[in-house]
């Protein structure tokens, strides 16, 4: 008899910890609300990373387009001077008919150093007398007082300027006009 009476007991106690598990639906429903709610989590970090990745590769095309368009461009600082000098010696040869075969040959030599540095996107900033002064491109390297060309314009070219695909490797040092001081009585 007493293996009847414990019976009931376990029944009882069965009884008493089903009540919160008796509703199988409320719990099935409270179990799909945290899947979906991890499977939005999981979605988003997903998403994130999508589009993480993506930003690195467009920074990677970046990068890669940039070495490939201005990697040349220490070189290419190096070797303005080379052609700076060449464009004084053509200049300080003049028409001394003496100097002709030499005259020719550093011709030769600016014309095939200028081709080059062409094929590579280097372009010449060469403002003329009276050209606006544009900071962007130009380098003051004096203002001088003048009335031959309004304030603010390029008066002379000290030395060109370059740039490589539309960046400044080198700005044209010029000198600056300014407006004349007014004499005091």
């Amino acid at each position: 008899m007493e293996d009847m009476s414990k019976e009931p007991q376990n029944d009882a106690a069965s009884e008493q910890t089903t009540p919160a598990a008796a509703d199988p639906m409320a719990d099935l429903k409270a179990q799909l609300a945290a899947a979906e709610e991890k499977a939005a989590k999981n979605w988003d970090s997903y998403l994130r990373g999508v589009a993480e990745l993506e930003n690195q590769r467009k920074r990677a095309q970046r990068d890669l387009e940039n070495a490939l368009k201005y990697g040349v461009e220490k070189l290419l600082n190096d070797l303005l001077p080379v052609k700076d000098s060449l464009e004084m010696a053509l200049a300080s040869l003049g028409v001394k008919p003496e100097a002709e075969a030499l005259r020719t040959g550093v011709d030769m030599t600016l014309r095939l150093l200028m081709t080059t540095l062409e094929r590579q996107g280097v372009t010449e900033i060469d403002p003329k007398k009276g050209d606006a002064f544009d900071p962007e491109w130009h380098e003051a390297m004096a203002a001088q007082e003048t009335t031959e060309v309004p304030a603010d314009r390029v008066l002379a070219t000290v030395q060109k300027g370059y740039k490589l695909q539309g960046r400044l490797l080198r700005p044209a040092r010029v000198l600056v006009a300014r407006a004349p001081a007014e004499k005091q009585a």
